[in-house]
């Protein structure tokens, strides 16, 4: 598993989306007992959080001690530096995985016979992840230059399992069909700046070129953003969720 954020975790914590909890409670609506759950790649724990509020247990791992210290905190949440692959957790210890927006940084074939074991017969495993933020077209037609045009090949090759919504990767569970959702939210402009500092992308094109190319595109966002205090901003989001089956 990469570790892109220790780096920026104070940015990745402050401007990471967070899952529309509409997405939540349909999950949950899957997850009838609610004793132990695993936010696997927790990042700044923001799903973590919410979970916390419908399970007795939170088991938060992340690879990155950085993210941890930042994570949000709560006394049934308990944070832990470990691989996605391979844990300490015992075996069928919980009623739910949730990993949001990480399974792609995840070694697959190591990952999934470890979410197998943890997981409790009949658990639940929800992979959701998230594409590029949606707000005018003329935004759109900025964000979609600077993440094709200028970073283009600096993305890891992770990223296209992204673009592919996870489509494209075995997913050995009994899979389960789920409405699809959105995140929605206003932004400020700082907002939209804020969160494209966040892309790992965007990060390694600095430290090939040296220079950050969003200082170049500042005042063409600006211009963009048509002095308005709030822009409406909405993420399409897309997920695989499964079932373990009964032995």
């Amino acid at each position: 598993m990469k570790d892109n954020f220790s780096s920026q975790s104070n940015l990745y914590a402050k401007y990471k989306p967070s899952l529309p909890i509409e997405l939540f409670d349909y999950i949950l609506e899957l997850v009838p007992n609610r004793e132990k759950a695993w936010d696997c790649g927790t990042g700044n724990g923001q799903s973590a959080y919410i979970m916390s509020k419908f399970f007795k247990e939170v088991q938060a791992t992340d690879i990155s001690a950085q993210q941890l210290e930042n994570a949000a905190k709560e006394s049934n949440i308990f944070y832990s530096q470990q691989p996605a692959e391979k844990t300490d957790f015992p075996d069928h210890e919980f009623d739910l995985i949730l990993i949001s927006q990480a399974l792609h940084w995840f070694d697959l074939d190591e990952f999934f016979p470890e979410a197998k074991r943890v997981l409790k017969p009949n658990g639940i495993i929800a992979a959701i992840g998230y594409d590029l933020p949606r707000l005018t077209p003329e935004i759109n037609s900025l964000i979609d230059y600077l993440y094709s045009e200028i970073i283009g090949d600096h993305w890891d090759i992770e990223r296209k399992i992204v673009e592919s919504q996870y489509q494209t990767i075995s997913f050995p569970f009994e899979e389960i069909s789920v409405p699809n959702f959105h995140i929605q939210n206003e932004w400020t402009f700082d907002d939209l700046i804020g969160y494209l500092n966040t892309w790992s992308g965007l990060k390694h094109y600095i430290q090939a070129v040296g220079k950050n190319p969003l200082e170049e595109l500042t005042d063409k966002f600006s211009v963009a953003w048509e002095n308005q205090t709030y822009q409406k901003v909405r993420f399409p989001v897309f997920h695989r969720i499964g079932r373990l089956p009964t032995i």
